[in-house]
């Protein structure tokens, strides 16, 4: 299960319940999707496809939505 925990334009940011203990979130976007690290400092932890504009606003909004 993959609940939305929230969305902005074209953006959704959500998590995996069942994953690793390590807080992360997955972002996913019409061009790609990207994974962040949580802690212990925001981080990118994969990006498949998203540009580096589009990853560049995803982690702005991660940040914004800590």
């Amino acid at each position: 299960m993959s609940p939305t925990v929230f969305r902005d334009g074209e953006f959704r940011f959500y998590f995996f319940s069942r994953e690793e203990s390590r807080m992360h979130v997955h972002v996913s976007h019409p061009d790609g999707e990207a994974k962040f690290w949580l802690t212990p400092s925001i981080e990118l932890a994969r990006n498949i496809g998203l540009s580096a504009t589009k990853r560049g606003q995803a982690e702005r909004l991660v940040r914004f939505g800590r």
